[in-house]
This record gives C-alpha cells, sequence and structure tokens, in this order.
C-alpha cells in the first residue's frame, strides 16, 4: 500500500523535469502492480493546481487534460482515493499531540499523513523531505 505524493505526479508528466524517467516508471510499475495505491483529493487538488499554472509550467495543460491523467490513474485497478473516516479528528488530534511543532504550509503535508494513518497506509512516494518528520510513515523516494 502506497500514496503517491503531488511532487512524483508532475515529474512523471513534465517531460522536461530530470525526475520524470524515474517518476514516470514509479506510477507504470504503480498500474501494473495489483497492489493498492492511493491519492487523496488534496493531493488531487494540488496537482491540478499546478499542472494548469502557467507560471509553475513552461506548457500548462488545461483542466481537462489534467483531470483526464487523475481520472485515468483512479480508474486502474488497484488505485483510490483515501478519505478521511469518522476518527479523522481524533487521529488529527492524536498526531498534534505526537508533533507539537508543526505549523505553517506542514499542515497540507499533516492532512495527507493523518488520512495515511487513520486507512492504515504507511509509505508514501514522495520527493518532499517534509515526510520524513512524520515517524508513522515510511518515505518512498522515486530517485533513489
Amino acid at each position: 500500500m502506497l500514496v503517491f505524493d503531488t511532487n512524483v505526479l508532475i515529474y512523471a508528466v513534465d517531460e522536461d523535469s530530470p525526475y520524470h524517467d524515474p517518476c514516470r516508471q514509479r506510477v507504470l510499475q504503480a498500474r501494473n502492480d495489483p497492489s493498492p495505491a492511493y491519492l487523496t483529493w488534496s493531493i488531487c487538488y494540488e496537482f491540478l493546481r499546478v499542472t494548469t499554472h502557467a507560471r509553475a509550467s513552461a506548457s500548462p495543460w488545461t483542466p481537462v487534460q489534467s483531470w483526464s491523467f487523475l481520472s485515468a490513474l483512479l480508474e486502474t485497478p488497484g488505485f483510490d482515493l483515501l478519505v478521511a473516516t469518522s476518527r479523522h479528528g481524533a487521529v488529527l488530534a492524536q498526531v498534534m499531540g505526537e508533533l507539537p511543532d508543526v505549523s505553517g504550509n506542514l499542515f497540507h503535508d499533516l492532512h495527507t499523513a493523518v488520512l495515511m494513518r487513520e486507512n492504515g497506509v504507511s509509505r508514501i512516494c514522495t520527493r518532499d523531505t517534509d515526510f520524513h518528520r512524520f515517524p508513522f510513515l515510511s518515505v518512498v523516494d522515486p530517485l533513489r
């Protein structure tokens, strides 16, 4: 079980990125693997935001192109969305108690980490080193 973070998805579609090949291969590998793989709605929205933003990409996609990529992933057997359960608030409180210094921009990553914990997923494929701050997660860097 593995969550794909936004940056890996963006590198997988950005042919100009020096990380394109390993990230693309990791996503393709997951699409052919029966093991569960996940996104979250916030990861999807962040992907949509970045891939359609003219200042974030030399060749921004249309919203339809970006959503087509995501929906193709989510239609792949084994890919699914992690969503909040009725325990979300309790898990959030627990994680914030364990990591009382979490602040600012780290809350986006915290949301992903909390969703992962409450759904029993501990591995995330990402280039974002901030995920190392969550001791209950195992970070899979597609470049290593």
